[in-house]
């Protein structure tokens, strides 16, 4: 199994409101991709190329998120995905995995690139308001 592992720091920002950010569909939209619905408790994040669908598994508010990819690329599909959050000064530090993939591809290289520019809009829009989700996003790739 392979993991791929993420670090940042949100300057200024509550661990509740980066938490916000990562469980309502308007904080989603507003750093991941603009083409997001919650469905009940699976979450549903459209792309140009395709989406994904994660089940929410657990939620502790300004501590931890957890999803598990119930539907995408083929790859993805029983991977989770974990965020943990926590208070250090004037931060709130995001721990951030994406663990259970099979092997080692090229797509998790392009993923995990993907998910730090990800990440940094995340930080964007908690710090001004404003992220860039898809499909305003950096493309990095012909995967997109």
């Amino acid at each position: 199994m392979a993991d791929i592992l993420h670090r940042i720091g949100v300057k200024d920002a509550s661990p509740e409101k980066v938490y916000d950010a990562l469980t309502t569909v308007d904080g989603l939209a507003g750093w991941w991709t603009e083409d997001t619905r919650d469905n009940g408790g699976v979450l549903e994040f459209r792309f140009l190329p395709g989406g994904f669908d994660m089940e929410v598994v657990e939620t502790r508010p300004a501590e931890h998120v957890s999803w598990r990819v119930v539907d995408g690329p083929p790859e993805w599909v029983g991977t989770t995905i974990d965020w943990d959050l926590r208070q250090d000064g004037d931060y709130t530090i995001v721990l951030f995995s994406h663990r259970g993939w099979e092997k080692e591809v090229e797509f998790m290289n392009h993923c995990s690139t993907k998910w730090g520019s990800y990440l940094l809009s995340l930080k964007s829009l908690v710090e001004t308001g404003t992220g860039a989700p898809a499909p305003n996003d950096v493309q990095i790739s012909d995967w997109h």
